[in-house]
């Protein structure tokens, strides 16, 4: 039976570097300012000859920076929060810091499971885009002085700096396009809006803009699995009869989706049932890789990824190790609007 390979140690390293064991730990432990150039590269290449991996257990246990930021995510097949991963993980990487991600799919012993590891990695800060329920761990791990900044979500409890979408702003920009495409019935898409504050936010935003201007809004708030409900919400907006078409009730329609896993759903279910787009208007908050393949192109709200996974950061290494008496900020971006077929009522 084969043996795993013995680690080189932080000793050995020092030797094949002709530094002491000191110096190469201050290398690893943020103080790479105390080395000099040339015995910092002697470093470098010991470490990369003998395949030397630095401990961050052990790393953090002796009280120095751990170079960790941890990220819980709720659902890590949510293209969403891939896409705001990397842009964390871009930050992360531009300023020196590792990113260390746990995926708790909803599951809140998994978050507690995932939150005792990363404390024991002493990471230096927390990007949480989960779940919208209380959890008493990560009040008592924000509590403890570790930063924290939630990402999309608000959380009871916690008093953290939030990032995310301007979810007003994306609302009004929505129908604000749908309008003046000459779509009059809308119909709001969303999943369960009690998971998410994101999700309460934009239904929120959308059922009072369209009572403000009068509009013909509906709502309808499903689990993706149901095309059920979804095949029976297209079927309200689609014109069946000549009678239909002819009733003044009966106007262009379209579809705004609240995030892009809904899209897709509605999407599917369109093109199951034969439904042309642009006729029937359709509209998805989250810029995917697909929506400019499926014919005749999905209009989008695409948000600024990057930009709001490096203000996560920014606020994560700006926030004083105790948040205690320091108000809680919003950091909202506004999307980008990708204007395509889906969202013409004839071809252009």
């Amino acid at each position: 039976m084969s043996q795993r390979p013995r680690r080189a140690t932080i000793l050995e390293v020092a030797s094949a570097a002709g530094v002491s064991k000191t110096s190469v730990s201050r290398y690893y432990s943020g103080e790479r300012d105390r080395l000099s150039a040339d015995m910092s590269r002697r470093i470098v290449a010991a470490a990369e000859r003998l395949g030397y991996q630095p401990n961050p257990m052990a790393r953090g246990l002796k009280g120095g920076p751990s170079g960790l930021i941890g990220m819980l995510v709720a659902d890590i097949r949510n293209p969403f929060s891939v896409a705001v991963m990397h842009g964390v993980e871009q930050a992360c990487r531009e300023q020196g810091l590792s990113l260390m991600v746990c995926n708790t799919d909803n599951d809140p012993e998994q978050e507690r499971k995932h939150l005792a590891l990363l404390s024991s990695y002493r990471i230096e800060g927390l990007v949480v885009n989960a779940a919208g329920r209380y959890s008493e761990a990560l009040s008592q791990l924000a509590d403890s002085g570790t930063p924290v900044v939630l990402l999309d979500r608000a959380l009871a409890g916690v008093d953290a700096d939030e990032v995310g979408l301007d979810n007003a702003a994306a609302i009004d920009m929505a129908l604000d396009h749908l309008i003046a495409q000459g779509y009059r019935r809308l119909l709001f898409i969303t999943e369960p809006p009690a998971q998410a504050s994101s999700r309460q936010a934009r239904l929120d935003r959308f059922q009072a803009r369209c009572a403000d201007h009068r509009l013909a809004g509906e709502t309808l708030s499903t689990d993706l699995g149901d095309d059920d409900a979804l095949a029976a919400a297209l079927d309200t907006l689609i014109p069946r009869d000549h009678d239909d078409q002819a009733s003044g009730a009966m106007g262009p329609a379209a579809i705004l989706c609240g995030n892009g896993q809904v899209t897709l759903a509605v999407t599917r279910c369109c093109h199951r049932r034969g439904i042309t787009l642009g006729p029937l208007g359709l509209m998805g908050i989250d810029e995917l890789d697909w929506c400019d393949l499926v014919r005749p192109g999905i209009t989008t709200l695409a948000q600024p990824t990057d930009d709001i996974g490096q203000a996560a950061l920014d606020a994560l290494r700006n926030r004083p190790a105790s948040q205690a008496g320091h108000a809680p900020r919003r950091l909202l971006f506004a999307p980008r609007l990708i204007a395509r077929g889906s969202t013409q009522l004839s071809p252009g």
